[in-house]
């Protein structure tokens, strides 16, 4: 194992790490936002209209501008181009900072558009559409912080500098958690504190970078410079780059959009179900997505592609390794997890049973969400944008159709959008995992030798553990500390039985690293 090598697992630990921490102080923000509001018309409007800066901030931010920027700032690292890549940030700061502005003066001018556009299930009833607009010209302004934040984190980043990116969302889930228990009770209309709350998180997760970027003497002095070399380059880039991550945003908006126009509760069903795929997404694959952009960049730059295969080999692999037991694990306590963790307060048991359906639909994907998060990078690095924007815009189609056709059409309502997103992913990782293939830079040879047979045996272990302890156990009628206390006990043991398991068969770490 080479020191690169090491470098960038003990980094896609360091992220993992934060990223647990981040999920889990986000498990207790949803336990105190639904606890407060329940699956009612104020939560499903919140979680709607907190989609549409979310969705724009990864459209500026984390998805095309990173992807643009970090391959190209990547370059100029390698080779030792202090000054040009200093100029560089800070030409791409005042091109940042003049358009989120601009964008979202226009977007609190037009914010019943927004609504009628992206929850038009919301407008067109006058309460509805109040309290969303409104709710959306509070929170719409953290679109600009947030996309500051990832510019600095995708600086960090190149610098192998991960830790603070990867801990910086704990900010924003203990504000929302204290908006929420010490602001929401002294409101007429507590939903009010917590669109607050997202403002004020913003705020400061942005204040939270600046000392690393100080420390690293890259803190951008903005200004607009379209003749800079580098940024002549990312401008060209960044066309496809946009298209893609815009047609992947919109893809989350069609969800949105589809989600308002259904009963009341199905946006917060969806949410919740969501918010536990987004668990084992976040601590593994993002992770070593994050870790693998910026690594695979450098080794393209610096022309190792012997080392950029394997770089992707191996995180494509540790992503096999530990997706197969997270869906397994999913679907067989879908109800308990929800229930442990949502079923209190105004969230009734209705609908965690609600809530379980469409988190079984999202764990069958779950798998290719993951991989999605390994392939789009090795495009990235490569400067190849047109591929994943291709990519994209087929999963968009496919899931536009099975929104309607399986939520509407056979009237599975809010599972049917789960299932629709499921597949639509399962079809975009099928077509890149062909063209890196054709490029010889993924060869998935481990799905057919041992290491899958093994996979699959530690798997069946797992399944064995999970029907038998199922049988001593109701959830729905346990205390709150009993069922927390159980399902601690299950997760514990599943993880002991399938890691004890997969090593017992073979599987050692040094695989992965």
């Amino acid at each position: 194992m080479t020191i690169k090598q090491s470098s960038s697992f003990k980094s896609s630990i360091r992220v993992g790490g934060w990223t647990f921490v981040s999920r889990i102080a986000g498990l207790v923000r949803d336990i105190v936002t639904t606890s407060l509001l329940g699956a009612s018309t104020f939560h499903d409007i919140f979680v709607v209209v907190l989609k549409i800066p979310n969705v724009f901030r990864r459209f500026f931010a984390e998805g095309a501008f990173s992807q643009a920027f970090i391959p190209i700032y990547s370059e100029y690292l390698a080779k030792d181009q202090e000054v040009d890549g200093q100029e560089f940030l800070n030409s791409l700061a005042g091109i940042l900072i003049s358009t989120l502005f601009i964008f979202t003066v226009i977007a609190l001018a037009v914010a019943p558009l927004f609504i009628l556009i992206f929850a038009p299930g919301f407008y067109f009833d006058d309460t509805k559409q109040a309290l969303a607009v409104n709710l959306l010209q509070i929170m719409f302004p953290y679109l600009g912080l947030i996309s500051l934040v990832a510019f600095a984190s995708g600086i960090q980043n190149s610098h192998d500098r991960f830790s603070i990116p990867a801990a910086t969302p704990v900010i924003f889930n203990l504000t929302i958690i204290a908006c929420a228990i010490f602001l929401a009770p002294q409101l007429e209309v507590p939903v009010i504190a917590l669109a607050w709350g997202v403002l004020l998180a913003g705020f400061l997760q942005l204040l939270l970078q600046i000392a690393p970027l100080m420390a690293l003497q890259k803190l951008p002095i903005p200004k607009i410079n379209f003749h800079h070399p580098g940024v002549k380059k990312f401008l060209i880039l960044i066309v496809p780059a946009l298209l893609a991550g815009g047609i992947a945003q919109i893809n989350l908006l069609v969800d949105t959009i589809f989600a308002s126009l259904l009963i009341t509760g199905s946006p917060t069903w969806l949410y919740v179900s969501d918010r536990l795929i987004q668990f084992p997404l976040g601590i593994f694959a993002i992770a070593i997505g994050t870790v693998l952009l910026p690594t695979l960049s450098k080794e393209f730059g610096a022309g190792n592609m012997s080392n950029f295969t394997e770089h992707l080999e191996k995180g494509f692999k540790l992503i096999f390794f530990l997706a197969i037991p997270s869906v397994v694990g999913l679907l067989f306590y879908a109800e308990p997890l929800l229930g442990t963790i949502f079923h209190r307060g105004a969230f009734l048991w209705v609908d965690v049973e609600s809530s379980a359906l469409s988190l079984i639909a999202f764990a069958t994907g779950l798998p290719f969400f993951m991989a999605m998060k390994v392939l789009v990078p090795a495009f990235f690095a490569r400067q190849d944008t047109t591929t994943p924007m291709l990519a994209a815009l087929l999963s968009l189609l496919v899931n536009i159709v099975l929104n309607y056709t399986l939520a509407f059409y056979f009237n599975f309502g809010h599972v049917g959008l789960a299932a629709a997103s499921s597949i639509a992913s399962v079809v975009s990782v099928a077509a890149l995992c062909i063209l890196l293939k054709r490029l010889n830079l993924l060869s998935l040879n481990f799905l057919l030798d041992s290491f899958a047979i093994k996979i699959f045996a530690s798997n069946l272990l797992l399944v064995s553990y999970l029907v038998w302890t199922a049988q001593f156990f109701d959830f729905q009628f346990m205390t709150e500390a009993y069922r927390a206390l159980a399902l601690s006990s299950l997760v514990i043991g599943a993880m002991v039985v399938y890691f004890a398991s997969s090593y017992a068969f073979g599987i050692r770490l040094k695989e992965f690293k």
